[in-house]
């Protein structure tokens, strides 16, 4: 699926979705950065349903990144509705930005009085049995979460090391924060396991 470009500021804001979160690509075409970037989002916006993305070429669009002070591309805006909320810049692979998309979808809807379930993603191996008992333990209290198995993807791998600085499995981030090893007690603290 075709990332769709935009040529302006107010197409932009056209295309801001109230209610959800909504992604700019910022790129230069042409730069194997922007082009590195470009082809990510694209390849991970396409696997997921209900992302909206858009991209716009900042070589012929030149009143976007002006107004949110962005001196480089590429970089993704990330909004909440029409609030712009940050940049992430340079180039990263498509599972980072896959991440980064399923951490606004991959929220349990809350019963009413009820907060949303942070984002769970385990960072495991098929023979670690340290992942195996926390993955046992998320199911127990019916936490959600996505299992990342980094024997089979390397580039999961890469951005796993890249968060925690380890390559040490099982890891779990829980809304950005990596907790490396099965700690109970920071992950039951994290989630409201009691």
């Amino acid at each position: 699926m075709a990332l769709k470009e935009i040529n302006s500021y107010d197409e932009m804001q056209k295309n801001l979705q109230e209610g959800k979160k909504n992604y700019v690509l910022l790129f230069k075409r042409g730069s194997e950065a922007s082009e590195c970037s470009y082809s990510g989002v694209e390849k991970a916006s396409g696997e997921l349903k209900d992302v909206n993305v858009v991209a716009v070429d900042v070589t012929t669009v030149r009143d976007i990144h002006q107004k949110y002070n962005v001196t480089s591309a590429p970089s993704l805006l990330v909004f909440e509705g029409k609030d712009f909320i940050k940049s992430v810049k340079g180039c990263n692979n498509n599972g980072f930005y896959k991440s980064l998309f399923e951490s606004a979808l991959f929220r349990a809807k809350a019963k009413d009085g009820e907060a949303p379930q942070k984002r769970v993603i385990v960072y495991s191996t098929p023979s670690c049995s340290w992942c195996n008992a926390l993955k046992r333990h998320l199911d127990k209290y019916g936490i959600r979460y996505r299992n990342i198995d980094v024997s089979r993807d390397q580039k999961a791998a890469e951005t796993m090391v890249k968060h925690s600085g380890q390559q040490g499995v099982p890891q779990t981030d829980i809304n950005g924060e990596v907790i490396v090893g099965f700690d109970k007690n920071r992950i039951n603290a994290l989630l409201g396991i009691n």
